[in-house]
């Protein structure tokens, strides 16, 4: 898009979609933490394989040439790291919990920066790349290492971050030649087929109280992707962004009071150090050259 629709319902649509997308981590947690992780967002991706096919059955220029990319293998890559990325993030959830997991991943932002250099051929300035130095220093604050609360377990949100920075690249990428609707349609179909091999072999039975929470889950996992394209559809994505930080606010929140998480001082301290460098990363790339 070059030009907002309807700014203000793009960005009430930005913080429906976080607030839904921080609602499904909650939902993630619990599930994952009883049942094979593996199986759960297995289910996950088949509903939103169901979600992107039937998107495309409605595409006005028909299935077939909606789906039409001349980038299949990248598209490949890009669904093994989105697969990679989640299964790594919820994983992080079960050990060290919603808030301190978002905390850390909340540096992917940065790691887009960073990696837009050597892989898009971008120029970044020295300040963005002051920008992502801040980050960094953020989440040393947040993981603390050498001071003995470290653990191998916090590293799996920012090797999650670095798997999504990746992919988000990527996308830009194949979508500098190509409409953006194959990059969202085969990941989903892709990441599906991926997780069923991986997955089936992990089925369990489920309990009635927790299949209504996995259907909850599933359809939270549609309704926050609907709610971010509706509102791609509004604004720019730039100018929308600094909203998306509201899901560590989200998550928090979930953190504290369904799972009764301690937001600690360096957490805190460190996840403000990252928010404030990606904002001020956002502000630079918006800036007029």
């Amino acid at each position: 898009m070059t030009s907002s629709r309807n700014p203000v319902k793009g960005i009430w649509l930005m913080i429906a979609a976080v607030a839904a997308f921080a609602a499904q981590d909650g939902f993630s947690k619990h599930l994952a933490s009883e049942y094979s992780t593996l199986m759960i967002i297995m289910i996950r991706y088949w509903a939103f394989a169901g979600f992107v096919i039937l998107l495309a059955l409605n595409r006005p220029e028909g299935p077939r040439a909606a789906i039409r990319s001349a980038r299949l293998p990248a598209h490949l890559v890009r669904s093994v790291l989105l697969v990679a990325e989640i299964c790594l993030i919820v994983w992080g959830y079960t050990l060290i919990g919603l808030i301190e997991s978002h905390a850390v991943f909340a540096i992917c932002p940065l790691l887009i920066v960073a990696l837009s250099g050597p892989v898009l051929g971008e120029r970044i300035s020295w300040q963005r790349w002051a920008a992502v130095a801040a980050g960094l220093v953020g989440v040393l604050v947040i993981l603390r290492p050498g001071v003995g609360v470290f653990s191998w377990a916090a590293l799996l949100p920012f090797a999650s971050a670095l798997l999504f920075a990746t992919y988000s690249v990527l996308t830009r990428l194949t979508t500098r030649d190509e409409p953006t609707f194959p990059a969202f349609f085969w990941p989903g179909v892709i990441g599906a087929v991926l997780m069923t091999a991986i997955g089936l072999p992990q089925l369990e039975p489920i309990a009635p109280r927790d299949s209504a929470y996995l259907a909850i889950y599933c359809g939270l996992s549609i309704l926050s992707h609907w709610l971010l394209l509706k509102c791609y559809e509004q604004i720019e994505a730039a100018r929308v962004q600094p909203y998306a930080y509201l899901q560590i606010v989200f998550v928090t929140i979930i953190g504290l009071t369904i799972y009764g998480e301690a937001l600690e001082l360096p957490v805190a301290l460190g996840t403000l150090i990252i928010v404030a460098a990606g904002l001020y990363a956002l502000s630079q790339e918006r800036r007029p050259a």
